[in-house]
């Protein structure tokens, strides 16, 4: 399962929005810097509305959602790159996962103690930006090191990564992520094997307080600056959440959530909404399964063929795979029924070069 690890400075609210994400208590979330030392995990669902349409449609007795982990890694202080504050360890912790969740605290509370002394999202965002690029920028320099030594013996593929690692070194030196490099996507690929922190998607979560949530999109002047500071990288996004009013509701059914949230002006949650754009950046989609037993929702890599999606249930149908009876969710639920589905001409016969699309609707023929 695919990990998205919460970072930010101390006391922006990383463990109260890991709670809001999980719906428990895991994470201890107190006003000191480094209240988090050792990575809480949990599992959270991926919220998706044609779940429960199609469990109607097929009288499902169960509905299991895809679903993602998330970390919530210690506070990350200027100096971490070499060793201060707990750096070693968040820096440790964050090359474990594959997407970065960057809290940024975009409100003003003189009870709740912030790291640099005064708010500032922009400077917070470049300070972990700036640790992760030396960071980076000290891994690419060792491995460049040991990939010329290799190289001068006559290894090919030391050769290679040094004619990777160059530039690689330069960009970073340059004080840009490895993430806005130009390159291909087999490039891209190799880069992967280095391990980099800044190479990782990232997705800016602003942080407000309950009392501007309705109108914190278009007013709070922190969370435009976020704002334009993502479109400028033009490699990241952002999206608006209050911790704390989401870890309030935590407990609360999903009918007394919503009544909640319009108290406040909200029309949908906030933890909602980062999940799903979460699990797009992972680069991650669903296909479905429907029956009386259970509608499931399946993750896939965009990009993966029908066999690949098979062995995603289980190894042996993408070994035997032959083909995939397959329909579009919306219009699945549009004809009411698979048989009518089927009438209608709307379900296809697909083979191993098919790559399945979000919200596919898929029956899996192989052999055994």
């Amino acid at each position: 399962m695919l990990q998205a690890g919460i970072v930010g400075l101390p006391n922006v609210g990383k463990s109260t929005l890991f709670n809001a994400l999980t719906r428990s208590r895991k994470a201890d979330a107190q006003n000191y810097p480094f209240c988090t030392i050792d990575p809480n995990i949990g599992v959270v669902e991926v919220p998706d509305q044609r779940l429960e349409k199609l469990a109607r449609l097929s009288k499902s007795r169960k509905i299991i959602p895809a679903a993602i982990e998330i970390v919530d890694i210690a506070g990350l202080v200027a100096g971490a790159s070499q060793g201060e504050g707990l750096g070693n360890k968040f820096l440790a912790n964050i090359r474990e996962v594959d997407a970065i969740i960057h809290v940024v605290r975009c409100f003003e509370n003189s009870n709740i103690t912030h790291s640099s002394g005064v708010v500032d999202p922009v400077r917070d965002m470049e300070i972990i930006n700036t640790e992760l690029m030396l960071a980076d920028l000290q891994s690419v320099e060792g491995q460049l090191e040991k990939n010329l030594k290799r190289a001068k013996g006559g290894d090919r593929e030391a050769a290679e990564n040094v004619e990777l690692l160059r530039p690689l070194s330069a960009h970073l030196g340059a004080g840009k992520p490895a993430i806005s490099i130009a390159a291909d996507a087999g490039t891209l690929l190799r880069m992967k094997s280095f391990n980099l922190l800044t190479l990782k998607p990232v997705i800016f979560a602003c942080n407000v307080d309950e009392a501007n949530i309705a109108s914190a999109k278009e007013e709070n002047k922190f969370v435009a600056a976020v704002r334009l500071h993502a479109a400028e990288c033009g490699y990241s996004s952002h999206c608006v959440i209050c911790a704390q009013l989401e870890a309030d509701i935590g407990n609360l059914k999903p009918d007394e959530a919503r009544e909640f949230l319009v108290e406040f002006g909200v029309v949908d949650s906030g933890v909602s909404q980062l999940i799903k754009s979460v699990y797009s950046l992972l680069g991650l989609a669903s296909f479905f399964t429907t029956g009386e037993d259970e509608t499931r929702a399946w993750t896939f890599r965009n990009g993966m063929r029908a066999p690949q999606c098979a062995g995603v249930i289980h190894g042996d149908f993408e070994a035997g795979f032959i083909k995939a009876e397959v329909v579009d969710c919306d219009e699945l639920l549009v004809c009411g029924s698979w048989s009518a589905a089927r009438d209608a001409g709307k379900i296809r016969l697909e083979g191993k070069d098919y790559a399945f699309n979000d919200g596919d609707v898929t029956i899996f023929r192989f052999s055994k």
